[in-house]
């Protein structure tokens, strides 16, 4: 029995709003999930909502529906998703870029008192968003990224050939500044784990269950990768060179003691109110 595209949106919106955290984001999701698995555009879907699906197609979609019931992200499940006004791909082995993280790449491109042939690392690049984003947006930048994931250096390489900066990037499978320590850079920018791994609990399960545990936690209070980058990162920048970072909550007073001795110091908050970027210059040369 065929179902018309307006029935099959109705029951999956009525199946995922039977779920309190995913009641607010039901139509949506399952609009996405629609779009996705007909390879359309919503233009087409809004046009048409007397177009139907054959059984075969309302299984494939009750099965989208089944995988986000169980809190998969809709990002793993259509494989993609933008930011900074790219799409990109992503899978189980990066973390998905947040709206968030668009406020680091933001406070980079502001503070640049150049921008002709900067040098620009960003450590623990993950999809690639942060180094394609600039990369995009500063063409005569030579940009450099690093993860220790080989598997993550594999998503981020397709993300950089879907649009053609490829060889705008150098990517390189690292710990921190292992493999680039004999080199300088103007600015080094990084969206590092945080979240402390006592927290886990408290993680909502699309998260915790899902997003790469790498990428997320970083020990007891969340600092420890901040605690071996921030202070290797002064012999890695270029005097007066900025330092750009993601925090997690409640970091800030930590943060700013690991950064005694930067200039310039500057904490920017996301639309929440809450901090969500720490920025510093390393002195310029006397």
């Amino acid at each position: 029995m065929s179902m018309t595209v307006q029935q099959a949106l109705a029951r999956a919106a009525g199946q995922l709003s039977a779920h309190p955290d995913l009641r607010a984001i039901a139509l949506a999701d399952s609009a996405a999930l629609l779009l996705h698995l007909l390879a359309l555009d919503r233009a087409a879907l809004v046009a048409h909502p007397e177009r139907t699906l054959d059984r075969e197609q309302q299984a494939s979609f009750q099965r989208l529906i089944e995988r986000r019931l169980r809190f998969e992200p809709i990002q793993y499940i259509v494989g993609e998703t933008d930011f900074y006004g790219l799409t990109l791909r992503v899978t189980p082995d990066v973390l998905i870029p947040r709206p968030e993280t668009e406020l680091l790449v933001e406070a980079v491109l502001n503070r640049m008192t150049r921008y002709d042939g900067l040098r620009v690392l960003d450590v623990g690049t993950g999809s690639g968003a942060i180094a394609l984003a600039l990369a995009h947006a500063l063409p005569s930048a030579s940009v450099t990224a690093v993860d220790i994931s080989p598997q993550a250096l594999a998503v981020a390489r397709q993300n950089a050939a879907l649009h053609r900066l490829e060889e705008r990037i150098r990517w390189i499978e690292s710990d921190l500044y292992g493999a680039v320590e004999d080199e300088t850079f103007d600015v080094i920018v990084s969206n590092p784990p945080y979240v402390p791994a006592r927290d886990a609990a408290t993680l909502h399960p699309q998260i915790r269950d899902f997003e790469p545990a790498q990428a997320l936690f970083a020990g007891e209070s969340g600092l420890d990768i901040y605690a071996r980058l921030i202070p290797a990162a002064e012999a890695r920048l270029a005097p007066g060179g900025l330092l750009a970072l993601e925090m997690g909550f409640g970091l800030q007073a930590d943060l700013a003691a690991l950064l005694t001795g930067w200039v310039d110091l500057e904490f920017l908050s996301d639309l929440q109110q809450i901090p969500r970027v720490a920025l510093a210059r390393r002195a310029p040369a006397q």
